[in-house]
């Protein structure tokens, strides 16, 4: 193993489970319905995907059009008081949903299968909180997908993403010799950002996740010409957050994975 991968830390919804990033995001529309009576769209919703999720409410009311909308409603900016209690209304609404949404994306089961059967170490971590994570491990166990480790967004008083500070506690927990010989897969533009911070190759997911935000028969309803638009998209956005590999679906990484070997070999780092 000393020039080879030693790791995979890869997100969670968008990635490994939950085609498209549904749950999050819908789950975010209904909390600022519940909590305030306002409204925002899923697109908005989904502008800061793959931070934690307090850090996602607030981003959201930094946004300019939902600040507008805000102020108009209310009279001033968002309050942490109101992201405080937009994120108390989020959490049981996503600990009611987010075992519906735990069936691996397809394809991608047997490759990290296959991949820790060769001793590759699989950690994870993403923008849930501890006690959504807790319920997500354990419905998402039981279609087969076990981590080697897993780190939720709370966890750490340093904070989560675009900081490298997740990233870097899976290399603790799975005892890493080397950050370099670490792959972070995501599907949002904060997840890449983790993996560039904490010194990781990484690797976008465009197609089954937030880039793209449909579910898999979603996408398959599309045309090839709407297909084609949102790929292209998709694959801008991920490489424009600065991933160093873009692929359609995690299922796809295995030749990606055997290019960064050959440069780790070659003595290239990330």
């Amino acid at each position: 193993m000393n020039n080879k991968i030693e790791a995979l830390i890869l997100d969670w919804a968008g990635t490994v489970v939950d085609h498209g990033s549904v749950a999050p995001t819908t789950i975010f529309v209904e909390a600022f319905k519940q909590a305030f009576n306002f409204d925002i769209s899923l697109a908005e919703a989904r502008a800061p995907m793959g931070m934690g999720k307090w850090d996602h409410i607030k981003t959201l009311g930094l946004l300019p059009d939902v600040n507008k909308r805000w102020q108009t409603q209310f009279g001033q900016c968002m309050q942490t008081a109101d992201i405080d209690h937009i994120y108390e209304t989020f959490m049981p609404l996503q600990k009611q949903k987010v075992a519906a949404h735990a069936a691996p994306i397809s394809g991608v089961l047997p490759v990290i299968t296959k991949l820790q059967q060769q001793g590759l170490k699989i950690g994870s971590c993403s923008g849930y909180p501890k006690q959504v994570m807790d319920i997500l491990q354990i419905a998402a166990a039981e279609y087969g997908y076990k981590p080697d480790a897993c780190v939720a967004s709370d966890e750490l008083a340093a904070g989560s993403r675009p900081g490298p500070w997740m990233a870097l506690e899976n290399v603790n927990r799975l005892a890493i010799n080397k950050v370099a010989q670490c792959v972070k897969v995501d599907d949002s533009a904060p997840g890449i950002a983790e993996g560039l911070n904490a010194g990781m190759w990484t690797v976008g997911v465009a197609l089954s996740g937030n880039a793209v935000g449909l579910t898999d028969q979603e996408w398959q309803n599309c045309s090839l010409a709407e297909q084609s638009l949102l790929k292209e998209k998709a694959y801008q956005e991920l490489s424009t957050a600065g991933a160093h590999f873009v692929i359609d679906s995690l299922a796809d990484i295995v030749p990606v994975l055997n290019e960064i070997n050959a440069r780790l070999v070659r003595g290239e780092r990330p």
